[in-house]
Formats: structure tokens, sequence, C-alpha cells
């Protein structure tokens, strides 16, 4: 069981990664408009999307990536008590 404990968080922390990308590419002329950059919008707006509805951008910054990391964050140690609970009961 362990294994797939170490694929979902594996998972996780590769769309993490292609979050800091996609979030990185803005600061760089046209580089959404590639495909990479269409390919990772199709990834990562759609997670995006709702936290960007619900917390507006402070001036030019937009801040709803920060809590889409925390919300990952707690989805990944929300895995590691489940499946500590689910060893225990086993």
């Amino acid at each position: 069981m362990d294994y797939v404990l170490t694929f979902l968080t594996t998972v996780i922390q590769v769309y993490s990664y292609a979050l800091i990308i996609y979030i990185l590419m803005s600061w760089f002329p046209n580089a959404r408009e590639t495909r990479f950059g269409q390919m990772l919008a199709a990834i990562c707006e759609p997670y995006l999307e709702p936290f960007r509805r619900v917390i507006p951008p402070l001036g030019i910054i937009d801040v709803s990536p920060i809590v889409a990391f925390i919300v990952l964050e707690f989805a990944t140690r929300g895995l590691h008590a489940l499946f500590d609970i689910l060893q225990s009961q086993f």
C-alpha cells in the first residue's frame, strides 16, 4: 500500500512543479502562447481558476497560486494521514 501513497504524492509533487513553471512563464513575454505554455495552461488553469474566482488579485500580484500550493500541501498531508489510519487498521 506504500507504493500507492508514493505514487500519489509523486503525482502531486510533479503537478506542483508544473504549476511553478506555468506561473513563472507569466514573467516572460509570449511564453504562455507556445505549445508548451498552452499544454501547461490546459493542465493548470482548471485548478487555479476556482482560487482566482475567490481571491482577487492585490494590484498586479495574483496570490491565488500561493493558496493553491497550500491546498496541495494539505492534500499531501491528508493522504499521509489517511494511509497511516488505513495501515493501523490492517
